[in-house]
C-alpha cells in the first residue's frame, strides 16, 4: 500500500474520530448502564458458591468475580458499536455508490472507522470501568509471566478484528433483504452463549468444550480472557492461537466474497 493511499485512510480514521466523538455521553452512560447486568451476576454467583460451598472446575468466587470484569472489559475493548446498522444504512440509501467511482476499499473505510470508534469508545468507557475494577480489587490477580501479556494482546486484537469482519459480512446481507435486525440479533445470541459472556466456556463438560474450540464464538471473547487468567498455557494456549489466527482469516475472506457478492446483486438489480 503506497504513502498516499495511507494517508488517504488515516484521514478517515480522523474523521471517524471527530464524528464518533460527538456520542461520548451516549457511550459513558451505556458503560455505566452495562454495569447493571454486571451487579446480577455478582449475586447469582455469590449464591451458587454458597450453595455448592465449594469451587467449580478450578473457579472459586473470587475468581469467578475476576472472570467477569475481565469479560466486561474485554467486551468494551473489541465489540464493535452499531457498526453494522451504519453499514447496512449505507448500503440501502445508496451511500456505497460513492465507493464505487472512486479509488477506495469500502471495507478498508469501514475498518478504519471501525477503528476510531473503538478508540473513542474505549476512553470514554475506561474510567467507570476502572472504578469498578478498583471496588472488586481483592478479587484481581495479576499475571506473573510477562509472554501473558504479549499473549493476551495478540488474542485481544485477533478477537476484535474478527468481531469487525463478522460484523461486515453480516451488514453485507442488506444487500439482500432489506431488514437485517432478525440476522444479527440470531448471530449475536450465539455470540453471547458461545462467546464465554454468560458464563466461562471451561465450565461446561469436557465433549461440549472439545466443540466449541472449534467455533469461532470462543475466540470472539473467552481465549483472551483465557490467557490473560492463565486457564490457557502451553500447547493448548498454542493451539488456541492457531485456530484463531485460523478463523480471522475465514472471517476476512467471507467479509471480502460476502462484498464482491452483494456488490453483483446491487449492481444487477440497478443500485
Amino acid at each position: 500500500m503506497t504513502s498516499a493511499k495511507i494517508y488517504k485512510y488515516i484521514s478517515v480514521f480522523n474523521i471517524g474520530l471527530q464524528n464518533t466523538f460527538v456520542y461520548r455521553w451516549n457511550y459513558f452512560l451505556r458503560a455505566i448502564f452495562g454495569l447493571i447486568p454486571l451487579a446480577g451476576t455478582v449475586f447469582l454467583w455469590r449464591a451458587i458458591f454458597h450453595e455448592r460451598g465449594g469451587g467449580l472446575h478450578g473457579y472459586d468466587y473470587g475468581s469467578m468475580i475476576y472472570y467477569y470484569l475481565l469479560t466486561l472489559l474485554v467486551s468494551n475493548l473489541v465489540t464493535p458499536t452499531e457498526d453494522e446498522w451504519q453499514i447496512a444504512a449505507d448500503i440501502r440509501e445508496g451511500q456505497i455508490n460513492s465507493f464505487l467511482t472512486k479509488p477506495m476499499s469500502y471495507l478498508a473505510y469501514r475498518f478504519s472507522i471501525f477503528l476510531s470508534a473503538r478508540l473513542v469508545y474505549t476512553a470514554v468507557t475506561l474510567p467507570p470501568i476502572a472504578l469498578i475494577f478498583l471496588y472488586f480489587r481483592h478479587y484481581i490477580t495479576l499475571p506473573g509471566d510477562a509472554m501473558t501479556y504479549v499473549y493476551t494482546l495478540i488474542s485481544l486484537l485477533m478477537a476484535a478484528f474478527m468481531q469487525f469482519f463478522i460484523t461486515y459480512s453480516l451488514a453485507m446481507m442488506a444487500f439482500w433483504i432489506l431488514e437485517i435486525s432478525t440476522v444479527v440479533f440470531i448471530v449475536y445470541s450465539f455470540e453471547y452463549f458461545l462467546g464465554g459472556q454468560m458464563f466461562p466456556i471451561d465450565i461446561m463438560p469436557p465433549a461440549v468444550q472439545l466443540v466449541m474450540k472449534w467455533l469461532p464464538f470462543y475466540y470472539e471473547l473467552f481465549c483472551p480472557i483465557a490467557i490473560f487468567m492463565g486457564r490457557l498455557q502451553g500447547a493448548e494456549l498454542a493451539q488456541a492461537l492457531s485456530i484463531q489466527a485460523s478463523w480471522l482469516v475465514v472471517s476476512w475472506m467471507a467479509a471480502r466474497f460476502m462484498w464482491k457478492r452483494g456488490l453483483g446483486h446491487y449492481q444487477a438489480v440497478g443500485g
